[in-house]
């Protein structure tokens, strides 16, 4: 079984041409190696955590995702380590989260960064919806990202479900759309309360050394361990031999998209906590396991404003509330 899985996928998945090596500036970056076009019509199901099928990865290979984002400044400064590194990855939006910060969501885009969508406001109740209510998160997460992005075509195809909770009735919608859906192969459990970076990084390593040296690994750009794990997780990546690789959509990706002036939040600085109220019928709730505070010490100065960011931190509406008010940093 195994065996015709994976001859379905290598027919499912065409492979782009091996990216350049040499990283300007950075001559021990990792880079990417090379690209892998998905095409939902063959390949609807992505991640052996829940599915049959992932992607055709060779020994020693590694697609990185994250989800939930955007969120200053931790997306932001993830992008900002991506591109030291000359990284490509797969991101998986939520919807209000991208109508929030429309400037990070076409930054990723014009860093070359490949968008997907998690929904419109991250409920963790997929696996019991009804239809209706199913269509309104994935139809309505994908609008909103569309047009926070500037032009849907900077949206591909991908979708991920919130805390990955799916069912035949989650999966038929899904199937409908013409969408692929991602699970994972490996997690970090970069959402844990109190986890360090260096154990999001153990972790990491482990569980892709454990599952045959390869898998998409899932991250949340969300978090400030998972913002200072991520320089420290491409080196030992590199230093143990693996190679990058990004998932792309089927057909002409457009170049870039216009961009936007960041908000004084966006741009820089470290953030402080505020109220907001999202004027929408579905208010942004985060999941409970992915806003926590995080208090290890930080090895540096920029680590040390974002920990000392997160230990004052209020706790994030969760997704299971009923309240209207949620707190976002600015």
């Amino acid at each position: 079984m195994r065996t015709i899985t994976a001859v379905l996928c290598l027919l499912a998945i065409a492979t782009g041409p091996a990216l350049a090596q040499s990283c300007p500036g950075n001559p021990d970056a990792i880079g990417t190696s090379r690209t892998i076009t998905v095409d939902p019509s063959v390949l609807p199901q992505i991640g052996t955590m829940q599915y049959e099928t992932s992607l055709p990865l060779n020994d020693h290979e590694v697609v990185i995702t994250f989800d939930d984002g955007p969120l200053p400044p931790y997306t932001g400064r993830i992008l900002d380590t991506l591109a030291a590194n000359c990284v490509k990855v797969d991101y998986f939006l939520v919807g209000e989260m991208a109508k929030t910060y429309p400037a990070l969501v076409r930054r990723i885009y014009n860093s070359g960064h490949v968008i997907g969508t998690h929904s419109l406001d991250h409920p963790l109740t997929f696996n019991h919806m009804k239809v209706e209510r199913i269509a309104d998160e994935v139809d309505g997460g994908i609008a909103a990202v569309q047009a926070a992005a500037g032009d849907p075509r900077a949206v591909a195809p991908f979708f991920r479900v919130p805390g990955l909770l799916h069912n035949k009735t989650v999966d038929g919608f899904l199937a409908s759309k013409s969408l692929t859906v991602w699970s994972a192969d490996e997690v970090a459990d970069d959402w844990h309360h109190g986890i360090t970076a260096k154990q999001i990084v153990k972790l990491a390593i482990s569980r892709i050394e454990a599952k045959n040296h390869r898998g998409v690994l899932l991250l949340h750009d969300i978090h400030p361990a998972t913002a200072m794990a991520l320089p420290m997780l491409l080196k030992e990546l590199k230093a143990r031999g693996y190679h990058i690789v990004q998932a792309v959509p089927a057909g002409e990706r457009i170049a870039s998209v216009p961009e936007l002036p960041a908000k004084t939040h966006e741009a820089g600085g470290w953030p402080r906590v505020v109220k907001t109220s999202v004027e929408h019928s579905a208010k942004v709730r985060v999941a409970r396991h992915h806003h926590r505070r995080h208090h290890k010490p930080a090895t540096d100065s920029a680590d040390a404003a974002i920990e000392k960011a997160a230990a004052s931190r209020k706790k994030a509406q969760t997704a299971d509330s009923g309240q209207s008010w949620f707190n976002l940093w600015r």
